[in-house]
């Protein structure tokens, strides 16, 4: 692991020269946006203000003789950021990867439903993932080279085959750096913990109005996410029938979630309401309108609405599933994602409580944009200096 004080070492004479880093991660990033999409754009704004020349790219195999290091996004889609690294490393660059390393194995095996769970407990997370692409690639259409190797290699040997050739790890909270070292058994490994983040500018309580049609909703239960099973809106949805508060869900169904969708709708009542996708300016209107902000997802790193939601004075509920507790510690007010008695105490807590400062006031201090591209630049600063890769294995 990088240290403080070597970092600081190492950047001094990397001040000559502007870097030019190439962000790449997988073909859907933005036909079928996430949490690691808003990551990389977000990423790219803040270094570009301390004068690093970003570009983002999907391409396989791009021309990178203008660029430094090619920074790649998100472990748990191999398939694309396989080739891409194979291509940096075929070009003599630098890598670094950020690795969104969340797998879903409860939710998999204990939640999804269907014929596919049934499947589930039968197979490794692997070999679940497997399943997947297979499925998307025909579900979806989501076939390419990329799929190819994938298929041919299998996702964990895929995985591995990246991590090989990393020159750096930019997880977003140390237990994520450790999941990934106890899954793929590594021994050393440089790694920089970049936390995800909030535009403080953008959701900034004093500053936002509110529109008039909106207050009906101030003091609801919000939940800005995927409508999809791993989100598990489902289980808020009967926690909301027992409670006197408003339920208001953000978001659009997920690939494949429709059927999903349809249940949360069939099993509403009359406080919940379900408002689709939203333009992303509106969103700082909800949080300060809103009291209590759920996530009782099946994998959160942390969770960019919880964020969000936090430095809007919201008391947030979240999973204590992932890496919440790195970001919120004793901050937060944590359920179980299958148990719904574990879920309503949560918000019924959240709500009763009045907002915790201390939340607001930690975000602020260390979950900023800002502070995620500094960590970035010092993990670029890093390998660049060094130029040793690491034999992690």
């Amino acid at each position: 692991m990088a240290t403080a004080t070597r970092v600081k070492e190492l950047l001094i004479p990397l001040r000559r020269y502007s870097l030019k880093v190439l962000f790449q991660s997988r073909k859907t990033l933005f036909t079928a946006p996430g949490g690691d999409t808003t990551q990389i754009l977000k990423t790219k704004e803040y270094l570009q203000k301390l004068g690093v020349g970003v570009e983002v790219s999907l391409e396989l195999t791009p021309d990178l003789s203008k660029y430094d290091i090619v920074h790649v996004f998100n472990l748990m889609r191999p398939q694309d950021i396989y080739l891409q690294v194979m291509n940096a490393k075929k070009q003599n660059k630098m890598v670094a990867l950020s690795t969104i390393y969340g797998p879903y194995t409860e939710y998999e095996k204990r939640a999804r439903g269907g014929i596919i769970q049934i499947i589930n407990q039968f197979l490794s997370i692997t070999q679940i993932e497997y399943l997947k692409v297979i499925l998307r690639a025909i579900l979806n259409g989501e076939f390419g080279k990329g799929t190819f190797y994938y298929l041919i290699n299998g996702h964990k040997r895929l995985q591995r085959k990246i991590i090989k050739n990393v020159d750096i790890f930019l997880p977003n909270s140390p237990s994520e750096m450790l999941r990934v070292a106890d899954d793929f058994k590594l021994k050393k490994f440089e790694y920089i913990s970049v936390p995800n983040a909030v535009d403080t500018t953008k959701f900034n309580y004093e500053k936002t109005a509110i529109a008039p049609e909106l207050e009906k909703y101030r003091d609801c239960v919000l939940c800005v996410a995927r409508i999809e099973g791993r989100k598990n809106q489902l289980n808020i949805v009967r926690v909301a029938r027992e409670l006197p508060y408003k339920f208001v869900f953000l978001g659009k169904a997920g690939t494949n979630s429709t059927k999903y969708m349809e249940q949360c709708l069939q099993e509403c009542t009359d406080n919940c309401v379900f408002l689709g996708q939203i333009d992303h300016e509106m969103l700082p209107q909800y949080y300060k309108l809103s009291k209590v902000h759920v996530l009782a997802s099946w994998m959160e790193t942390p969770g960019l609405s919880s964020l969000e939601a936090g430095i809007m004075r919201n008391n947030i509920v979240v999973t204590k599933k992932g890496d919440t507790e790195d970001y919120f510690d004793n901050k937060a007010f944590y359920c179980e994602p299958d148990d719904i008695q574990s879920i309503r105490e949560a918000i019924v807590k959240a709500h009763e409580t009045p907002y915790i400062e201390e939340l607001g006031e930690k975000i602020i201090k260390e979950y900023k944009w800002e502070d995620t591209a500094h960590k970035t630049l010092e993990a670029y600063q890093l390998i660049l200096a060094t130029k040793q890769p690491n034999d992690i294995f």
